[in-house]
């Protein structure tokens, strides 16, 4: 079992900066592979981010390019949601996600989840 839990959301203007965090406990970090996902209130759960274990391969959701960022910390077992320039559509409560075999951008494919952290960016 992986535990995850989340930090670090709030609320901000638009054009503000977040950074989430995501501790994870239960297993050798470096052997998972990391994720974030965000859910908006009406709409169905949507890929945001991703990471290997090593840190060497990101993946990135088309409408976070160039203003969200992801890094890995193995060493504290944590993964960072760095994000920039927020605009209003990116409020919804972002979700951490692992798992020790898949790395995509489909949800139903991570085994672990962490609880949601809200992130409300206002116009």
């Amino acid at each position: 079992q992986v535990q995850l839990v989340e930090s670090g959301g709030g609320w901000v203007q638009a054009g503000g900066s977040l950074r989430l965090s995501c501790a994870a406990s239960g297993r050798t970090f470096s052997g998972i592979n990391m994720a974030w996902f965000r859910q908006a209130p009406g709409k169905e759960r949507e890929f945001v981010i991703a990471i290997s274990k090593s840190g060497d391969s990101t993946y990135y959701a088309n409408s976070v390019k160039g203003r969200f960022a992801i890094s890995r910390d193995n060493a504290k077992n944590t993964v960072y949601l760095q994000m920039n320039s927020l605009k209003p559509e990116d409020t919804a409560v972002y979700y951490c996600a692992a798992d020790e075999v898949v790395l995509t951008t489909i949800a139903e494919r991570y085994d672990y989840w962490g609880q949601g952290t809200q992130v409300t960016v206002s116009s």
